[in-house]
């Protein structure tokens, strides 16, 4: 799997990454209205997403089922999702954005910014068996032969986004910070 990445710094990134993670990190304007929903892949990101956004229209569930998933909260370092925000017309109000990204790839703007973060975390033995059956059935990238190799590839860091340990170790370091929260996977 690992050869069907883009490495950047020593982690690997899925082909569809924004070309230059540096620029994102360095150039991305956060405003303090902003939401991220981050985490590592595979930990209930979606289901967060699903959640904010019910809140967000006070559960009125008319835009979460008439805006896809993607159009209401961009993945800022995909390909897609960058151009996307970028062509959007400023608006008044909270913007919502998605990532996976290491907390040392994030928008430094985020951290002097009033932005608000959410982290899920996840059992990482359910990681480990959503993301093998998520890759198993993907075509951007090698899928593995078996479960042993797939665990090993955890375990050794060679998946997209790098070492699960280390973007949690990452992350985590904000805990306490009044614009961060962390929810566990688990606790939804």
């Amino acid at each position: 799997m690992a050869a069907d990445f883009v490495w950047v710094d020593g982690i690997p990134f899925p082909i569809h990454i924004f070309e230059n993670l540096e620029l994102l990190r360095d150039e991305f304007v956060v405003k303090d209205e902003d939401v991220f929903t981050l985490s590592y892949p595979k930990s209930g990101t979606n289901w967060l997403l699903e959640i904010i956004s019910l809140i967000h229209s006070r559960g009125d569930p008319s835009w979460v089922q008439s805006v896809a998933t993607w159009d209401r909260s961009p993945w800022i370092e995909s390909v897609n999702g960058y151009e996307e925000i970028r062509q959007r017309t400023p608006k008044k109000g909270p913007c919502f954005y998605s990532s996976h990204l290491p907390i040392q790839f994030f928008p430094k703007s985020f951290f002097s910014s009033k932005a608000k973060a959410i982290y899920i975390i996840r059992n990482p033995r359910d990681i480990i068996t959503s993301g093998y059956f998520f890759w198993r059935g993907m075509r951007t990238a090698k899928p593995p032969e078996s479960f042993e190799q797939f665990f090993q590839w955890f375990l050794q860091g060679n998946m997209s986004y790098g070492s699960w340990f280390d973007h949690i170790r990452g992350w985590l370091s904000m805990r306490g910070k009044d614009n961060f929260l962390i929810v566990a996977y688990e606790e939804l």
